[in-house]
């Protein structure tokens, strides 16, 4: 299998943790590429016609795309992992999960606005109202999830320290941990965790 990505991405991130988790990321190559909103560069359309990292392609030829798709399709490679949980609380984790990616997201676009445009025509309210979403999302999840953060270390629960991850990456100006210490303190030692230290972001 073939992994194209880039080291800065969350959400290549996230699929290089699972695959550390399942012990599997000696079955794939990783391919680097260079991708953006403007330029998608000719190799990742050719197999996710979206333009879009992390895009694994299987043995078959076929491309399997958004870190989701791949997380799970990892989870079945290696059952015994558990990637995610297979009883009535699978819809809380994906529900956790969306909530990471949905962080990733906002964060990613923010960096985009501002490396992709001039300095005066940054449009600094979009970016506000992208970190609104942010700091609503870290709020939610220390209201509704540190339990499972603190108690479980399957996939949706990793996907929030990639989320933190990138924060601290791209935006540590915004000093998320003064409002939000709960998370801030279970980040200090989920750092710690080897396929999180394995994988932080670069470039």
């Amino acid at each position: 299998m073939k992994l194209y990505y880039a080291p800065a991405s969350p959400f290549v991130r996230k699929v290089r943790i699972a695959l550390y988790e399942t012990n599997l990321l000696d079955q794939v190559e990783l391919v680097p590429v260079t991708v953006s909103p403007i330029a998608s560069g000719d190799i990742v359309p050719s197999r996710n016609p979206l333009g879009k990292i992390p895009c694994l392609e299987l043995p078959d030829g076929n491309a399997l795309y958004d870190s989701r798709v791949i997380t799970r399709y990892i989870s079945t490679l290696a059952p015994a992992t558990e990637l995610y949980p297979e009883d009535d609380t699978l819809w809380d984790a994906l529900t956790l999960e969306a909530t990471a990616d949905g962080i990733m997201d906002a964060a990613v676009t923010m960096t985009y606005e501002r490396r992709l445009r001039s300095d005066d025509m940054v449009f600094e309210t979009y970016l506000d109202a992208q970190w609104q979403k942010i700091d609503r999302a870290l709020t939610t999840i220390e209201n509704r999830w540190m339990k499972q953060l603190n108690e479980q270390k399957n996939l949706p629960v990793l996907a929030v320290a990639a989320a933190l991850g990138y924060i601290d990456f791209r935006h540590e100006d915004r000093n998320w941990r003064d409002t939000h210490p709960t998370l801030a303190a279970w980040e200090a030692e989920i750092r710690e965790r080897p396929s999180i230290a394995a994988t932080v972001p670069v470039g």
